[in-house]
């Protein structure tokens, strides 16, 4: 079975950052995940997945300005520099960190610029993202994410990131598939997932509707678990959820997979 990380931007959110990776190895987890490592020194994080013994899964390309509303900066003309100087600061936290794989967020679609002049600069970044990362023995991905929870989020659809990724036409460009995005924007997560199983390196999860943990929606996480099984794929399961309580009283849900899941929870 998969493994599953914590999301520590989601999780543990009661604890300072730094404290967050005890909690969540504390908690069971073997991984971890987060927005972004670079408001600390790689080296300070890096001392505590040691002495927690986790391992850094995933965490994503400078994104702008996160406080002022910017998720992204990949499909903005006018951010071409700033977006190059972020690839190689998130390799420099890589090669720390030792996580084999880096997530790029497109950005919510800029006003003043028509249609294929933002595709094209996506393509361009991710090309040379994919690139860059590619000498540093890195994976990029690329994620998908719902236009309710961020109003005109670039890259928002299965079919539309894989013409994206056609374009780019980069073999170390990958998808980021999170369940919970995609099933508010498309459904059909199994047949999705299994049909693309070949070029989704990361998944994440969250029930719908209220990005809680799985079981409190309506999707169906005990098949999804199981079918991710029988089709094959190897690759962690970030948890990016918002717990309905506390993070604590939330992982009941992992439970039945205790002993089912190899090197996981």
């Amino acid at each position: 079975m998969p493994r599953f990380a914590a999301n520590l931007s989601m999780l543990f959110t009661e604890v300072d950052f730094m404290d967050r990776f005890a909690a969540a190895a504390d908690a069971g987890f073997s991984g971890v995940e987060y927005l972004f490592p670079y408001d600390f020194a790689a080296e300070e994080i890096k001392a505590r997945l040691d002495a927690n013994k986790l391992e850094q899964v995933l965490f994503n390309l400078p994104a702008g300005d996160w406080g002022k509303g910017e998720r992204g900066i990949a499909c903005h003309p006018d951010r071409a520099e700033e977006f190059r100087a972020g690839v190689d600061q998130a390799i420099a936290y890589a090669k720390v960190l030792g996580n084999s794989q880096i997530n790029c967020l497109s950005g919510i679609r800029p006003q003043g610029y028509d249609c294929a002049n933002i595709e094209q600069t996506l393509v361009d970044n991710l090309k040379y993202a994919a690139g860059k990362l590619e000498k540093a023995g890195i994976k990029l991905v690329m994620e998908m994410i719902n236009t309710r929870d961020i109003p005109g989020f670039y890259l928002n659809n299965t079919k539309q990131a894989l013409a994206i990724r056609d374009k780019v036409g980069s073999s170390n460009l990958y998808l980021q598939y999170d369940i919970y995005h995609m099933q508010i924007m498309e459904g059909d997560l199994a047949r999705t997932v299994e049909n693309n199983l070949a070029v989704i390196n990361h998944v994440q999860l969250a029930d719908n509707p209220g990005r809680h943990e799985p079981g409190s929606g309506e999707i169906n996480y005990r098949f999804l678990f199981e079918h991710l099984d029988r089709i094959g794929y190897q690759g962690w399961i970030g948890c990016e959820y918002k717990p309905a309580t506390t993070t604590a009283a939330g992982l009941g849900w992992l439970a039945p997979f205790h002993k089912s899941i190899h090197n996981a929870i």
